[in-house]
Order: C-alpha cells, then sequence, then structure tokens
C-alpha cells in the first residue's frame, strides 16, 4: 500500500528537484537579498529591510518609468501582437493558396534571438543608411524621417515595433492550432442560417477558441513582463533612461551599479506584478471553461 502511495511521488521527484534547485531556492535566496544593502563581493551585508522597495517606489524615477514602460508594452502586447496573430490565423486558416508557405514566413521571425532581431531593426532604424528613413525619402515623406532610437518620445515604441515583427509569430501558431480543432460544421450550419462571417466569428470562433486564449494570454502577459533582450541590444535603456523596463533596470542596477540589494528588491516587484495579475486570471478563466 505504502508503495502505491509512494509511486507518483517517485516520478514527480526528478522534475520537483529540478524545480526548487533552480527556481525555488533562488527566489527565496532573491528575496533574501532583496533587505540588505550588498555590493555582491563585500563580506559583509548591511539589513535595511524594506528600505529598497522604498526607495524604488519613492526615490528611483527610473523604476517607476521603467515600470509604466512594461505596463504599456504589455498593453501592446495583448492587443497589437495578439491581435495581428489572431488576423493572420483566421486568414491561414482558410483554403488559399501558398497558405504553407506564408505559414512559415509569418512564423520565421519567432524562431530568432531578440539579440537578432534587435541587431536587424537597429540596423532598419538608421538615421543615414536605414531601410525605414529610405523608404519614407522614396516615396516622398522625407519630413518624417527621424533618429528613431534616439528620440526618448518614440525610441520604446520604434523598439515595439521590432517586437511585434518578432513576436507575432507565437499566437499565430497557438491560434492556428486552435481554429484547427474546431470542427466545420456549426459553420456550415451558420451558412445555411445565413450567418455573416463576423457573426461566425463572433458566435462561433471566439466561444471555441477559448482554451486557446487561456494559454496564449498568459503567455503574451509573461513574456511581457520579462522583456529584456531587445529592448537592451536596441537601446541599453535610452535615450535618457526613456525606454528602460523593469528586467533592464534590474541588470543596470544588479551587475553595473552593484546593488544587489535594489536588483533583487526589482525582481521581487517584477515577481509579485506577474503573480498578482497571471494567477487570478488563469484560475478565472480555467474554472469558467469547466463550468
Amino acid at each position: 500500500m505504502r508503495i502505491r502511495l509512494m509511486k507518483p511521488w517517485l516520478f514527480i521527484m526528478p522534475a520537483l528537484l529540478i524545480y526548487l534547485t533552480v527556481i525555488f531556492v533562488p527566489s527565496l535566496y532573491t528575496l533574501y537579498l532583496s533587505f540588505f544593502n550588498w555590493n555582491g563581493v563585500a563580506p559583509t551585508k548591511q539589513f535595511v529591510g524594506f528600505r529598497n522597495y522604498a526607495d524604488l517606489i519613492f526615490r528611483d524615477s527610473v523604476f517607476l518609468k521603467a515600470l509604466a514602460n512594461n505596463i504599456l508594452w504589455t498593453i501592446g502586447s495583448l492587443t497589437i501582437i495578439m491581435g495581428i496573430g489572431l488576423m493572420l490565423a483566421l486568414l491561414l486558416n482558410k483554403k488559399i493558396k501558398g497558405r504553407i508557405v506564408f505559414r512559415g514566413i509569418f512564423y520565421f521571425p519567432f524562431v530568432l534571438s531578440g539579440v537578432i532581431v534587435a541587431t536587424i531593426w537597429t540596423w532598419m532604424y538608421n538615421p543615414m543608411q536605414g531601410f525605414v528613413n529610405k523608404l519614407l525619402e522614396s516615396i516622398g515623406l522625407e519630413n518624417w524621417a527621424l533618429a528613431w532610437l534616439a528620440e526618448p518620445k518614440i525610441a520604446l515604441y520604434a523598439v515595439f515595433v521590432a517586437a511585434i515583427w518578432h513576436g507575432v509569430g507565437q499566437p499565430l501558431v497557438l491560434f492556428l492550432a486552435g481554429l484547427q480543432t474546431i470542427p466545420q460544421d456549426p459553420y456550415e450550419a451558420a451558412v445555411i442560417d445565413g450567418a455573416k462571417p463576423y457573426q461566425m466569428f463572433w458566435n462561433i470562433s471566439l466561444p471555441l477558441l477559448r482554451e486557446t486564449f487561456v494559454i496564449v494570454v498568459a503567455i503574451t502577459m509573461v513574456s511581457s513582463m520579462k522583456v529584456y533582450d531587445i529592448v537592451y541590444a536596441m537601446t541599453g535603456g535610452g535615450p535618457a533612461e526613456s525606454t528602460h523596463v523593469l528586467a533592464s533596470w534590474m541588470y543596470f542596477q544588479t551587475f553595473k551599479f552593484a546593488n544587489i540589494g535594489i536588483g533583487s528588491a526589482i525582481s521581487m516587484f517584477l515577481i509579485f506584478i506577474t503573480m498578482i495579475v497571471i494567477i487570478p486570471y488563469v484560475y478565472y478563466t480555467t474554472k469558467k471553461s469547466h463550468v
């Protein structure tokens, strides 16, 4: 009897040990470090309690800017990237010539690393020889040509355009997989009843994609909260600290300024914000889908 009760735990144990070693224990240690003032090499740490958290909220304007940028990035990801992915999935789910080729074309940027995408788009945004400004000049809009990554008011949006090109393939594939699991019978019945395409989308496709939306929204929110590589590689948080996100500012505080406590506190903020958004959302949507 005991062997039967222990058998499930024996199967879980390898993954559980990896999770505890790689994720849980380091997270607890990071939480511990967030209560200290430490440069990472000194033999002693100065306990400061919640002062690191208070300094971030009340004294660190870059942290607040990074938090605002993360919120903007998340909103843009949930609306623009997901919206384009859904539209492309609906289009490529139809029986059109060359749809398999187009699926590969639209998904290809997602398999590239963020640094490669950042390098490509940094060259495209080059104010003198970049494709974007050359295109604007060729169509008579030379007055719109800008130093896209050097303007504090538009640099983050320029980086986000690159992120759209990079990230739209993931929701595209997930939505496409969800659409292909929907049987054709409801659509055929709707056509017989005289339903319009938008009515079929709203009353058939969207409800039957509910579980897919749970996955896509959760993945998109997590990805948008921990975005780092493309921002750091394209702007390094500049100009004038205007494009920092929480992950990049955490890196700067931890490794460039040697403020281990501050960097750990930022990571705790990032974990906490992600958890309070993701856990209720997944719980509510999965519970609703099983009602």
